[in-house]
């Protein structure tokens, strides 16, 4: 039997910055993944995510988000690839919406650089977005965003040459802990180590459901469309969350993909749950056509053909905050899951936790808010 100090299970976003960490501090890691490097079957794929620092989820995010940007310049450099764009960001809504209060709160409370618009000040700026004109919006140039499959292969790459032990089309079949160490069975073998790390994105329901956490796994849809005019007018465009009022909230980036990339834009949280082994990859033209009327309202010049579509997967939270922590019941386990679709942005922070946990069992960052005990 192979024998490590820590196996990672799952190198998705989060699991392949978790061996990044784990490898550069010396520490003898396998990885385990079932499907292939910087995959597509699940959460971190679709060419690009949000980064952004004035968080409506929550201010208590923040500092995490600092540490974040710090972590992405450092990947970039150390492997010499281009991650994070910043285009600025942003937030707007109705005044009392979540999308543009919570940003404003968690910019004034952090003192995060950052512009309140009216609508008028935002069509003058962006001509591409048109919002209502009771809507208000808040700017910050730190805002952009970051190549998911492009930052998996880099972690991976990282990982690899500080001397990780990386595995793919291992699926994990069970494991098991106890005060000797871990054991983890593939259906090619069984692996044991001193310490786990389970990162495993939409499989968490079955791969922790010993926690009994209340997690949902739902689809979700990206969405790429070719504006009759051309995409020149959206090169420049910032990445957006636009709310209704409702609530309904849509997102979306400038155009980066050339002439004939289209512009991609997506619903936040509007999915149907799923199973993870049996995702719908088919977009259906009633999709479309809704995603296409909520955008007519917001970006009117972004009505043509659609492109492409891209499913994906969000494994969500009652609350929608993750789950970071030692195992309850087990403490050489650290669990990581339901990043609630608003987790790719923390990638090489949440690494750094994980590598935390797995080596001193504690990490000085604030992770209280991601305890599982909290649905209990």
């Amino acid at each position: 039997m192979n024998t490590y100090d820590v196996i990672v299970v799952g190198l998705g976003g989060m699991g392949s910055a978790a061996v990044r960490h784990l490898a550069v501090r010396g520490v003898r890691v396998l990885g385990l993944e079932r499907f292939t490097p910087a995959h597509d079957q699940g959460s971190s794929h679709g060419g690009s995510r949000i980064i952004r620092q004035s968080y409506f989820e929550d201010p208590a995010y923040v500092p995490l988000l600092l540490r974040a940007y710090e972590l992405w310049a450092e990947a970039e450099k150390e492997a010499d690839a281009e991650l994070l764009t910043l285009t600025g960001g942003l937030y707007l809504g109705p005044p009392d919406s979540s999308t543009f209060a919570g940003s404003l709160r968690a910019a004034q409370e952090w003192n995060l650089p950052h512009e309140v618009l009216d609508a008028a000040a935002v069509r003058a700026r962006f001509p591409t977005i048109s919002p209502a004109a009771d809507e208000v919006a808040v700017f910050e140039e730190r805002a952009g965003f970051v190549r998911p499959e492009a930052a998996v292969s880099a972690h991976l790459e990282l990982a690899t040459r500080n001397g990780a032990d990386l595995r793919f089309g291992q699926q994990v079949r069970s494991w098991d802990a106890g005060a000797d160490g871990v054991r983890v069975r593939t259906a090619d073998g069984e692996y044991s180590a001193g310490r786990l790390v389970i990162s495993p994105g939409a499989w968490a329901p079955s791969l922790l459901a010993d926690l009994g956490l209340p997690l949902r796994v739902e689809r979700q849809v990206q969405y790429w469309f070719a504006p009759p005019g051309g995409v020149a007018p959206f090169v420049g465009n910032p990445v957006y969350v636009a709310e209704q009022a409702g609530g309904a909230q849509i997102y979306g980036f400038p155009a980066m993909d050339g002439p004939d990339g289209g512009v991609k834009v997506a619903f936040f949280r509007r999915g149907r749950d799923t199973d993870p082994d049996a995702l719908d990859r088919v977009v259906t033209d009633a999709e479309v056509e809704e995603m296409r009327g909520r955008v007519a309202d917001t970006l009117p010049g972004l009505v043509g053909p659609v492109v492409k579509t891209v499913p994906c997967m969000y494994t969500t939270t009652p609350d929608e905050h993750f789950v970071i922590a030692p195992h309850p019941e087990h403490d050489n386990v650290t669990v990581a899951c339901g990043f609630s679709g608003h987790g790719f942005k923390f990638v090489p922070v949440v690494g750094e936790i994980l590598a935390d946990l797995a080596t001193t069992g504690t990490t000085a960052h604030p992770i209280a808010l991601f305890h599982p005990r909290r649905f209990t």
